[in-house]
């Protein structure tokens, strides 16, 4: 398979020298990725190795090994195949041996808590660190950790002291997490250069390597550049053929640049057949949302407010259903009440953010506004909140503060959904 995307690689590359007018994704580049993919050989090793771990357990005489070696499996499966119940077994495979060990271990407590990070659940990651740090970490797993709960947390002023603490000028790990912490700063240039030095440092480690170059591939598109953006989705890709988020990637560049909204939904829909994660049906929703279809629109948003919506996704899509509620599905009732609680689970200038757009689309307007000067005005956002608070100001016929707003956000477009983009070129012109 690796040697296929290659050769696919090096024609793309090729034909794209001959016609710089070319949309950046190449429909026959893109269709014969689809139509010759075959199931990458590390999701089979994954299974076996879940197989074999699994086998291994004695349920008469629990132990430590094999088990944690099940239950991170169970996690490597999780980012393959986007099974949230992989990580739910996982967890509890990890509290089962934290009970039999009588909370004497760090392992599982830390466990929990990188797992409950994934899960967005980050009072719960907190209180598992803080067990895990009282039992004894070795320094780098203490700074790391502290880092990855802090930074979630919205403590970024002990996250920038937990990177300190890492002291180490050489490691993936340090420069990953430098990087999140340039890229809430708006340190975009910054950013993308540390994880590309994370992408260096992953040595011969080739997962870690492919998951790094696909964030330097997300943070160009954050900052603007497509074309950059979709060359790193690629070399992820020639690393890992499983990695359907950089092929998603393709299909976003593809939608919101190229205006290809028949190959993008192809490149969606092929995604979707081989993962259980929500994620490529909101690409679905924004694609119908491309053509103006409302119908359809509404058909793919109600879908996946019935997937992410489940118990066991938590926390993980609240952002996306606030957008839903405030938007397609016009029930901001609903989005102030999912927001209102995020803030119990992280209290962010992001999170703030969600509760000001929450509670404006359901007609608190001075309450709204009264929130965002004391919790928003002033903090770092991302492009949807930008875009937000720039529809809320241009609401409140504050059309200087909208404008700057827009101007931000709109350096950020390509983290935003099509109408929504088409909304900041028409106020931008």
């Amino acid at each position: 398979m690796k040697q296929t995307i290659t050769s696919l690689f090096v024609l793309f590359i090729f034909a794209s020298c001959n016609d710089d007018k070319k949309p950046i994704v190449s429909s026959a580049f893109a269709d014969s990725l689809i139509t010759q993919y075959t199931e990458p050989p590390i999701i089979k090793q994954v299974n076996d190795d879940i197989l074999f771990w699994k086998n291994r357990i004695d349920p008469n005489n629990s132990g430590i090994t094999n088990e944690t070696k099940y239950a991170s499996n169970l996690g490597r499966r999780f980012h393959l195949t986007g099974d949230i119940h992989d990580l739910i077994t996982a967890d509890s495979v990890s509290r089962k041996i934290d009970t039999v060990f009588n909370h004497k271990e760090a392992g599982p407590s830390l466990a929990l808590c990188t797992r409950a990070i994934l899960q967005h659940r980050f009072t719960d990651a907190d209180k598992y660190f803080a067990i895990a740090r009282n039992i004894g970490l070795k320094n780098y797993d203490l700074s790391t950790t502290a880092f990855d709960v802090d930074f979630e947390l919205g403590r970024y002023y002990l996250a920038e002291t937990d990177l300190k603490a890492i002291n180490t000028p050489n490691d993936y790990g340090y420069y990953f997490r430098l990087a999140k912490l340039q890229h809430y700063k708006g340190a975009m240039d910054s950013a993308i250069a540390s994880m590309k030095k994370a992408a260096e440092f992953a040595g011969n480690d080739v997962s870690l390597k492919q998951v790094a170059i696909s964030n330097v591939g997300d943070l160009y598109l954050h900052s603007g550049n497509a074309e950059m953006a979709y060359e790193n989705y690629l070399a992820s890709i020639r690393l890992n053929a499983a990695d359907l988020h950089s092929i998603m990637g393709l299909g976003w560049i593809a939608l919101v640049q190229d205006k290809n909204d028949s190959l993008a939904e192809r490149i969606f829909q092929f995604v979707q057949g081989r993962t259980k994660s929500p994620d490529p049906l909101l690409k679905l929703v924004q694609t119908a949302e491309f053509r103006n279809d409302s119908l359809l629109e509404t058909q793919r948003a109600r879908a996946f407010e019935q997937q992410v919506t489940d118990p066991v996704y938590g926390n993980m899509y609240n952002k996306y259903m606030i957008d839903l509620y405030t938007s397609i599905l016009h029930e901001p009732a609903k989005a102030e009440a999912i927001a209102q609680n995020e803030l119990s689970n992280r209290n962010t200038p992001q999170t703030q953010a969600w509760y000001v757009w929450a509670l404006f689309s359901n007609g608190k307007k001075e309450e709204a506004y009264k929130q965002f000067q004391q919790y928003v005005s002033g903090k770092p956002l991302e492009g949807l909140e930008l875009y937000w608070m720039g529809k809320m100001m241009q609401g409140l016929g504050k059309g200087y503060n909208a404008q700057q707003f827009f101007k931000v956000a709109y350096k950020n477009r390509y983290d935003l959904s099509p109408g929504k983009m088409r909304d900041l070129e028409a106020v931008m012109e």
